[in-house]
């Protein structure tokens, strides 16, 4: 499932194409994504772009009259490509550009979504979200906030988009190892000191899977095609029964909100 840094490095890729240009118009195949795709959506016409932004998973390309709100789901891609080039099973939108290329967005699963919203940033999918982990708004000190009283485990409360958007499972294990809490521990029982820690190693992380250009597993690929190259630095996800590359003890799993986990029992705690 793609996650923050493959969204990041999806707008990054796209972005150069889109901003300034016009849709000129758009080819949709399938209506029924996730929602079904509104006429806003799929009656652009001559719409000029004026910026991409990215909002927790949500990509927003800010237009006249309003914003379309992209969402990639399970497994979604966005491809930039000539206009011409034959559209597969899975090519449910193509937005032509006036630059006679074409922004094609791809979902298997058809988890994704295109919405679409008269008030830029204000829609309900995005009313209730977190802050952004990479903003000004999140340090240690407003997970430390957060989290009093809180006795789920300190991986689910992360990865809750309401305590801060972004920290998907892939990215929840790599930031606790590095910060070396136990994922079970209760969230009301980390101390502040930890939090700052912690605060700094979801930054960390996610700033280097978005300068790997993200973390391919099975499904994500960027803008041009390419794999993100992130799960060649993955400490601990996927590594369980190996040693860890810390102390060369075994790495053990565990289920956190019917999620595997793999963690150092050694180096977290």
């Amino acid at each position: 499932m793609p996650e923050l840094p493959e969204v990041e490095t999806t707008r990054r890729g796209i972005t150069p194409h889109l901003r300034d240009r016009h849709i000129a118009s758009v080819v949709l195949r399938q209506r029924q994504l996730r929602w079904p795709v509104p006429d806003e959506v799929a009656g652009l016409r001559d719409a000029a772009v004026a910026a991409v932004t990215r909002r927790a998973k949500f990509l927003l390309v800010d237009l006249p009259g309003g914003q379309m709100l992209m969402h990639l789901g399970m497994s979604g891609t966005l491809r930039v490509l000539p206009a011409n080039t034959p559209p597969g099973k899975h090519d449910h939108a193509d937005f032509l550009l006036d630059s006679g290329r074409i922004l094609r967005f791809n979902d298997p699963r058809r988890f994704g979504a295109l919405l679409w919203t008269a008030t830029p940033g204000a829609h309900p999918l995005l009313d209730h979200l977190g802050p952004e982990p990479l903003g000004p708004d999140f340090d240690g000190a407003l997970l430390y906030r957060r989290s009093r009283g809180r006795k789920q485990s300190i991986k689910t409360f992360i990865m809750d988009n309401r305590t801060v958007v972004g920290v998907g499972n892939i990215y929840a294990q790599e930031s606790l190892f590095l910060a070396g809490i136990h994922p079970s521990r209760p969230a009301g029982r980390v101390s502040a000191a930890r939090y700052d820690r912690l605060a700094m190693a979801i930054r960390d992380v996610l700033t280097r899977a978005i300068a790997a250009g993200g973390t391919t597993l099975r499904d994500f690929s960027s803008a041009e095609g390419k794999p993100g190259y992130f799960s060649q630095a993955l400490a601990v996800y996927g590594r369980d029964g190996l040693p860890c590359q810390r102390c060369g003890a075994v790495l053990r799993l565990a289920r956190h909100g019917q999620r595997s986990t793999t963690y150092c029992a050694v180096c977290q705690t």
